[in-house]
């Protein structure tokens, strides 16, 4: 029997994966964390050791109190200074005490510390320049989410943690990167349980607005349980992982089918579908995604292998296109199959 569900499933894969590449963007149009259109101009501007584009973008997130935006593109522009870094000390030079450029400066500096393997001793070296960037903002978010990435780096204790987390939501109660950063001090692998983190994030996501990207943390928290040891079994934690996928569906049927503003939280979640074997779920979820392939969660390490995120993107993707097409069934109502006796038929 085994023998013969393999090759009916067979033919229903070479029947059916053509039609669901439907809606499926191809190979070569899915880019890796694409810029948006406000970002690719400063990223383009920083390449030619020119930062005025990048600090207007800034000053414009910061005068408008776009928290998402910013954070966001502080995070970015930090990537692109671990490696090409010119045009961020071109800033500072002009204007050191600019608090966009402090930020980002942080920002990395915090980045390249956390790599380090004295890396509490290096993160705790950070206090002066991360006091600096958050009294410097006094209605921003983003310095005190790094505080909170800081804090968790150096082990910093519940209590002072806490003090952070109460300055962070103070200027904005649903910011997503303070949460993250939170429910990252809650997981298991640094000072809370599953349990906590769970707790803190459905909490989370049921006093979120209902456009929030915050709706979706407790898939967030899924993807943390997924990639522990052991694996999650069929009990209550298997449920509280399917229950997150479900919030998080919600969330993204929210929004248009290749919005760039949902991307991360959609590749996060068709991660958990894949995990989950929600096969067909996760194939309309890809179709949602769109071009916005993402490195988190597709570069995480798998042991001591570290992943190319496209190519581990496009992977997955064929997997649940192939999965899904083998467990529809062979003829469908409306595919025109002939009786016997008809056409075809013996």
């Amino acid at each position: 029997m085994a023998f013969l569900r393999a090759l009916i499933g067979a033919v229903r894969s070479a029947r059916h994966t053509p039609r669901l590449a439907a809606g499926l963007v191809p190979d070569d149009d899915v880019l890796l964390d694409a810029p948006d259109a406000r970002l690719a101009p400063a990223l383009v501007a920083a390449a030619l050791a020119d930062p005025e584009p990048a600090a207007k973008l800034l000053a414009t997130t910061r005068d408008a109190a776009e928290w998402e935006d910013r954070d966001r593109y502080v995070t970015r522009l930090a990537t692109f200074a671990y490696n090409r870094g010119d045009w961020l000390a071109h800033w500072l030079s002009a204007a050191p005490r600019d608090p966009d450029a402090l930020l980002i400066s942080a920002q990395l500096a915090v980045r390249r510390a956390w790599e380090s393997p004295a890396r509490a001793e290096r993160l705790r070296e950070l206090d002066p320049l991360i006091r600096t960037v958050t009294e410097e903002a006094p209605d921003d978010p983003v310095p005190w989410r790094l505080a909170l990435d800081h804090a968790r780096g150096a082990h910093a204790g519940h209590a002072v943690f806490e003090t952070l987390w109460e300055q962070a939501v103070r200027r904005s109660p649903h910011h997503y990167g303070s949460h993250v950063a939170a429910l990252k001090y809650l997981s298991a692998q640094w000072y809370g349980s599953h349990r906590a983190a769970f707790d803190f994030a459905e909490q989370a996501a049921d006093d979120a607005a209902a456009d929030s990207l915050v709706r979706a943390l407790p898939v967030r928290a899924a993807y943390d349980r997924l990639r522990a040891r052991p694996r999650p079994d069929r009990s209550a934690a298997a449920t509280r992982l399917d229950r997150a996928a479900d919030r998080a569906l919600a969330l993204s049927a929210a929004f248009p089918a290749g919005d760039p503003w949902p991307a991360e939280v959609r590749n996060l979640l068709a991660y958990v579908l894949v995990e989950r074997a929600r096969w067909d779920e996760a194939l309309d979820e890809f179709r949602r995604i769109g071009p916005h392939a993402t490195s988190f969660p597709w570069g995480a390490p798998r042991g001591a292998v570290q992943e190319d995120p496209l190519r581990r993107f496009l992977a997955v993707r064929d997997v649940v296109r192939a999965e899904s097409a083998g467990r529809t069934p062979l003829w469908r109502p409306g595919d025109g199959r002939a009786g016997r006796g008809g056409r075809g038929g013996h």
